[in-house]
Parts: structure tokens; sequence; C-alpha cells
């Protein structure tokens, strides 16, 4: 069912006018945000699925990603579709089936303004950041 479900959001992604494609160029201004936030801060092993349970929030990178707090661990989601909708003007409406958001997700956006529903993004892998630990003493 889950897998149904994920391939009939990725098609429809792909289906949408201006949806992503690899070949898509990345917007410099969320580049750059998320380059600030992810700052002091070194990728880890990517991984499909995180647990709902150990989310605290969300935020969402104009344009291209969007990144999931838990702890003090950060995990970065580049959408395989639909990431050009992304700003911090929608609302992220996620369904979890399970207990966990995986790559093969779909999350809805929801204008902030009109309440009304604006698009979707399919969710890639989430590449997790933590902090450097120093060697200073």
């Amino acid at each position: 069912m889950r897998l149904a479900f994920a391939a009939a959001a990725a098609l429809a992604a792909l289906a949408l006018p201006g949806a992503a494609t690899a070949d898509q160029k990345p917007y410099p201004k969320g580049e750059a945000e998320l380059a600030k936030m992810l700052e002091g801060r070194v990728a880890g092993k990517p991984v499909r699925c995180l647990p709902h349970s150990r989310l605290d929030q969300s935020t969402v990178i104009d344009k291209t990603a969007i990144v999931y707090r838990a702890g003090s661990k950060l995990y970065v989601n580049r959408p395989r579709g639909g990431a050009e909708q992304l700003n911090d003007d929608e609302i992220l409406v996620t369904k979890i089936y399970g207990s966990q958001l995986c790559n093969i997700d779909k999350i809805d956006l929801v204008d902030r303004s009109s309440r009304m529903w604006s698009g979707f993004v399919v969710l890639g892998d989430f590449v997790p950041y933590e902090r450097v630990k120093s060697d200073t003493k």
C-alpha cells in the first residue's frame, strides 16, 4: 500500500509543470541559508527513514530543502520532486503511515494566507548533520 502510494505521488510530481528534476539548478538564496544553518556540522551517511517520535521541528529552506531537528542532530531532506514549491509561507501537511517518515513519503503544501492546497513535495533521503567536536580544552 505504502509503495503504491509513493509511486503514484512520484509520478504525479513528475507530471507537474516545473516539477524538480535531476538537472534542476540550485536556488542560491536557499543554498546560502542552508549552508549557514549547517555551519560547524559534518554530514553523516544518508538514511531512508526517521522515527517520527524523534523529530522536534522542521524548517523550510526556500526552493531547496526541509531540515528536521532531532535533538542536536539536523536531518536535511532535499525533495526528489517539488522542491521549487518550497517556501516559508507554506504549511507542511505531513501524513505519517506507520511510525516513520520515509524517503518515499509525500508532503502536502498549504498556503499560509489562503489555507488552500498549493502543491506537494516527494521526499528524498535524510542526510544527518552533527556538530563538529572541538579538541580544545
